[in-house]
């Protein structure tokens, strides 16, 4: 019979007590996963799994372990519970370590409002494989399509639980589901891919595969051609597929961990301008439906919307307990972790303020220069915020795409770049990032 997360958390904790632990924090993660990849019309590969994983971290004053395992037999518990006590005696001290205090944890959560598990019945491999053959399918009616890479349809279904000796005790459910399609256009030496795919948590949300397959072939045909552009200095529009990026920078620079060991270039801009002003970006993890929603973090502390940047002014870190103490300031709540990890900061939902204007118009607007609908490779530096990456997508000549491009390298500041961000209105509003199309103003283009 399978037993319940919390009777497994419970049987880890009391392993760890008896084994010599001071205080200790369990969880149990049991999880089903299927994908399917289509091929040419035909099944290329179906993949199906089940697990369920426990995680125990204990503490001896203030040293600490943590153990995993894939067995939650009681016989691995026990071994668990002996080895991470054993390991925890050896480890160095660490001053900011340590379970939350009583009062810090969240109570009563409501995680059925987040909506973070679908009651829809589990697709059926069949069913995946109709998604995928259908993307596939209308991806090779659009012209100019000469292959598809690849097709794909996933389901996964997830529960957790989080238990802790500090009186802590709580979980959720949360499922996924996704299709997802490469397209292929031209041949040989002047071969362009481009993708399309959608992930949401209820099957109801999900677009339909023949949208899927279409635009992935219609992105694919649109960079025949592509050829290097010029090099110089030229405003940059970051697509909104590829913006969030950009944000993504933002939040690795104000992340606990790297403030803390002052790796970060915005490691004295509290309180400062960081974006335009009117700007703001709002961290949300109780958006139903997001991905990143969730009724506590992983250190068992209630999560809670708060403003990062507002109106383009710096708020705060993003900090778990440790992070927090050691920069004498409170968690944000915002502890991640998985069965056999550490918590560490991890950011949830975030916003960042629209514009008023549409993507056409700032394309209009910034007259010559780079439109970007996909990076690959980067090189940054967190210490100094220089940023360089490799790029591809269009051409634009007084305010209209004229051709695809490829091979060229985007170089700025990541300080400079997001203080003259303007964006556009696009984002899309069921993503965990919701991010718009960004113009920044000027760039650094190496191409021909």
């Amino acid at each position: 019979m399978t037993q319940a997360l919390d009777t497994l958390t419970a049987q880890l904790l009391d392993a760890a007590k008896a084994a010599g632990a001071d205080s200790a924090d369990a969880m149990a993660v049991r999880g089903t996963s299927m994908s399917v990849d289509v091929r040419g019309g035909t099944l290329e590969e179906a993949q199906r799994e089940e697990s369920t994983d426990i995680g125990l971290r204990v503490f001896v004053g203030q040293r600490s372990a943590i153990v995993s395992a894939s067995d939650t037999s009681s016989r691995t518990v026990d071994e668990m519970a002996t080895r991470a006590v054993a390991m925890a005696r050896e480890a160095p001290e660490n001053p900011f370590a340590g379970l939350a205090e009583p009062a810090q944890l969240a109570r009563d959560t409501d995680a059925a409002a987040l909506e973070l598990h679908d009651p829809a019945e589990e697709p059926s491999p069949e069913a995946l494989q109709e998604d995928a053959a259908t993307a596939e399918a209308a991806a090779l009616e659009v012209a100019g399509v000469s292959q598809v890479q690849g097709s794909s349809a996933g389901y996964g279904a997830r529960e957790v639980h989080l238990a802790a000796s500090n009186g802590f005790a709580g979980g959720y459910r949360r499922t996924d589901r996704g299709i997802s399609c490469v397209a292929i256009s031209g041949t040989g030496t002047g071969m362009e891919r481009d993708y399309d795919g959608d992930s949401r948590i209820f099957q109801s949300d999900l677009r339909r595969p023949e949208e899927i397959g279409r635009r992935a072939a219609e992105r694919a045909v649109e960079r025949s051609g592509a050829r290097r552009p010029k090099t110089g200095r030229y405003p940059v529009l970051f697509d909104e597929r590829v913006a969030s990026t950009l944000i993504g920078h933002l939040l690795g620079a104000i992340n606990g961990s790297a403030i803390a060991r002052g790796a970060s270039y915005l490691r004295g801009a509290m309180g400062e301008a960081v974006l335009p002003e009117g700007l703001s970006l709002i961290e949300d993890p109780h958006r139903p439906r997001a991905t990143g929603s969730r009724p506590f973090d992983a250190e068992g502390l209630p999560t809670a919307r708060r403003a990062i940047v507002e109106n383009g002014i710096l708020q705060g870190w993003t900090l778990d307990l440790a992070t927090a103490r050691q920069l004498g300031l409170p968690s944000t709540a915002n502890a991640g972790r998985g069965t056999g990890s550490q918590p560490s900061p991890s950011t949830w939902n975030v916003s960042l303020t629209q514009g008023s204007a549409s993507r056409a118009e700032l394309l209009r607007d910034m007259g010559t220069g780079l439109l970007v609908t996909s990076m690959i490779g980067s090189t940054i530096n967190p210490n100094t915020g220089d940023y360089s990456r490799g790029a591809a997508g269009f051409w634009v000549e007084n305010g209209e795409i004229t051709y695809p491009v490829n091979e060229c390298t985007i170089a700025g500041n990541l300080r400079d770049m997001l203080l003259s961000i303007v964006p556009a209105n696009d984002a899309r509003t069921h993503l965990s990032r919701v991010v718009p199309s960004l113009l920044v103003p000027g760039m650094t283009l190496a191409g021909d």
